[in-house]
């Protein structure tokens, strides 16, 4: 297969309208050709391109920040001499004043394929500005690693954040090509827009499912995004940011795991398995122990389950990681009504809100586990109206088949 960054540089006459353009790319660390050549680099490299400046997302474009609102400053690339924004920073808009260098923005960022990973947003945010000062985009085209399921409660009016650029759901099945002509559709943005595609991409094969296992070098496009394992627990997992308990940060194997010190994981999978043991398929859950180095519980001993969707029992249809922590919040609810789940901090520029609410899109779900009366069936009922809506909606969108 090839990725939209190696098709333009492979083909001249896809890079021919670049020519005498004012060029700026918008990547992170993961931007990296077949050889692991960064995308910056490449194109640098490449004949007809005036690279005038790059930006960064949520970690930096070097991918060097560890947590949640920690910002990356602007900087002049010593190696190609071009300004470097932030949109994780001062703003988190590209400002008049950077849009200023360049009337062409090549995107190129590798996504998990979850509504809460934040390059979706910064996304939206770039084509919303781009129509406004009639600024081109290309979307140079990558594999969603998570592949095409869809997962989880839609985001609901009102409840827009920096983890929640529109109402998807939180495993949404796009490229960040699809994702790019699903807001110019939804937003009605007047803008030009190319996606340049992948070619050869097996939307949905054994054994990576969105990812080309053997093909492609997994390279983080966050700090806490080390492997595909990850990558496909990530819709769900991610939820446990919004809680007391450890999501795994400060170990090697952060987002696939969550744990605590005062939690018996054993009792917890237990439970889980007489409330639900049908969201419980296509991987293999361990109960474990965990010590963080930082983040939450640093240097306390967790209880924990590690969530493994990666050895042969993983079932790609059947895993359903969104579910499967909700269970296991819901799981420890009723063995420990009065447990301090829901963390109260701010999160990603949100002060008055709750994270666990920001991080699903409304309340529903927090509601769902603290009511004692409700069931995994309510959650369905819920839950599976918002998924058939959205795969009925993004079939408009879809590049891959």
């Amino acid at each position: 297969m090839k990725l939209g960054i190696e098709r333009l540089l492979e083909d001249p006459a896809l890079r021919a309208p670049l020519k005498g353009r004012r060029i700026a790319l918008l990547a992170h660390p993961a931007s990296v050709t077949r050889d692991l050549t960064h995308t910056l680099d490449a194109l640098a490299a490449a004949d007809g391109i005036d690279l005038k400046a790059a930006f960064g997302p949520q970690h930096g474009l070097r991918g060097d920040k560890q947590d949640n609102m920690v910002e990356s400053p602007d900087f002049l690339d010593a190696r190609h001499g071009i300004p470097v924004f932030s949109l994780y920073g001062e703003t988190r808009r590209p400002t008049e004043a950077m849009l200023d260098s360049f009337d062409l923005l090549l995107v190129d960022l590798q996504d998990l394929g979850c509504r809460i990973y934040t390059f979706i947003t910064t996304l939206r945010y770039v084509l919303e500005a781009a129509a406004e000062r009639g600024i081109t985009v290309w979307i140079l085209d990558r594999p969603n690693p998570a592949g095409r399921p869809a997962e989880g409660l839609r985001l609901r009016e009102g409840w827009e954040s920096f983890v929640g650029a529109g109402p998807l759901p939180m495993r949404h099945g796009l490229t960040m090509g699809e994702l790019a002509l699903w807001f110019a559709r939804t937003l009605r943005l007047d803008l030009e827009l190319n996606v340049v595609t992948m070619e050869g991409w097996r939307v949905s094969d054994a054994p990576g499912y969105g990812w080309p296992l053997g093909e492609y070098a997994w390279v983080n496009p966050s700090p806490n995004a080390p492997n595909l394992s990850m990558a496909r627990c990530y819709a769900g997992t991610v939820m446990i940011e919004g809680t007391t308990l450890s999501e795994g940060r400060g170990t090697t194997r952060p987002l696939e795991m969550l744990g605590a010190p005062d939690i018996d994981a054993r009792e917890l999978v237990t439970t889980m398995r007489s409330l639900a043991p049908h969201w419980l398929q296509g991987c293999i859950l361990r109960d474990c122990w965990f010590e963080p180095t930082f983040h939450k519980h640093a240097g306390r001993l967790c209880s924990g389950i590690h969530i493994h969707a990666e050895t042969a029992a993983y079932d790609h249809e059947s895993f359903r990681p969104w579910r499967l922590t909700a269970l296991a919040l819901k799981a420890l609810r009723q063995l420990q009504p009065d447990y301090p789940i829901w963390r109260d901090f701010p999160y990603e520029y949100e002060f008055d809100r709750l994270a666990i609410d920001l991080i699903n899109g409304s309340e529903l779900l927090r509601l769902w586990v603290d009511d004692p009366a409700a069931t995994p069936a309510d959650l369905d009922a819920l839950t599976r109206p918002d998924e058939t809506s959205w795969l009925e909606e993004r079939e408009a969108v879809l590049l891959y088949r």
